[in-house]
């Protein structure tokens, strides 16, 4: 859900991705798309198999209707089906995405191969079945793969109208999010109490609360987890910046600092998906590549977040 930015030592992320992808491939040790099948999670609750590399749209789809602004994304989108991709997640609080995805998928004539997930962000019975009806207007489509309760809000009210079209065939699936660890307790209650298909929660190498309670119960109650931040808001690549990945990362097939924390994320057995977010195809590519090769085991995902640790 957030974009990315990276330089080091004055290379942009794109020329950096050039010659770091270049380097691996010289050496024998370079994934492409074409290599393997990307890696899918099945939905526990009814088998369904997802790529665990989507594609938020929280601010990089949020731009006007001049062809100018939205023939970035439309590539993006383009790209992201043709690479395997399937999970989109927009909301209504992101401004133009909702319309902006829904056009795109349209024009591109890939909606039904879009596993297409927004949110209800409101209160009270009637607002949200507007609010709803509204995204489904909105991303051009009668029936909506996943409907979330954006950070709980009135969620038992909306929870309801959602069990109602579920029978009706309106949505195929539904579920609850939240971004930040404070409202964990609270997220853990409705996991315990409701019968759900997703949960979407923030986790990444550097917020890792969502282990010890969330992620867990998530797969005790065969609930399919996506998670947002994966990049702890573009925080990590601050971090990294000027820092070459670790020799032993080509041991999971990294090439890159993003291919690097999403292994760390879907190497987790409760996680279904990771969204992140971008605008630019360059950096699409290389988040897709992480849904490639080999994935750390528990022993190498520890070593990885010891090393992000003490950089």
């Amino acid at each position: 859900m957030e974009k990315q930015s990276f330089s080091t030592h004055g290379l942009s992320r794109r020329d950096w991705l050039r010659l770091a992808l270049g380097a691996a491939a010289s050496a024998g040790g370079g994934l492409s798309m074409a290599d393997s099948t990307p890696l899918r999670r099945p939905i526990p609750r009814s088998g369904e198999l997802l790529p665990v590399i989507g594609l938020g749209t929280w601010q990089t789809f949020d731009v006007g209707s001049a062809p100018a602004e939205r023939a970035p994304l439309r590539e993006v989108l383009r790209r992201f089906v043709e690479l395997g991709g399937r999970v989109v997640d927009s909301s209504p609080m992101y401004g133009n995405s909702e319309g902006v995805l829904g056009d795109l998928a349209v024009e591109l004539g890939v909606r039904k191969k879009l596993f297409l997930a927004t949110k209800v962000w409101t209160s009270g019975r009637e607002a949200g079945i507007r609010q709803m009806e509204q995204s489904f207007r909105r991303l051009r489509t009668d029936r909506m793969d996943l409907m979330q309760v954006h950070n709980l809000v009135d969620w038992r009210t909306h929870l309801a109208t959602l069990r109602g079209w579920k029978e009706q065939g309106k949505v195929r699936c539904l579920g609850v999010t939240h971004y930040t660890e404070s409202a964990y307790a609270d997220l853990a209650r409705v996991l315990e109490s409701e019968e759900l298909d997703f949960v979407q929660l923030n986790y990444s190498i550097v917020e890792r609360e969502a282990e010890r309670r969330l992620l867990p119960l998530a797969a005790e109650r065969r609930i399919a987890v996506i998670v947002n931040r994966p990049f702890a808001q573009a925080s990590l690549f601050g971090k990294v910046r000027g820092k070459p990945l670790p020799a032993w990362a080509a041991d999971i097939d990294c090439v890159s600092w993003a291919q690097f924390f999403l292994k760390f994320i879907v190497s987790h057995p409760a996680v279904t998906c990771a969204i992140p977010a971008t605008s630019k195809v360059t950096h699409l590519v290389d988040n897709m590549q992480a849904a490639l090769g080999r994935l750390p085991d528990d022993a190498v995902r520890e070593r990885m977040a010891r090393y992000i640790a003490e950089l």
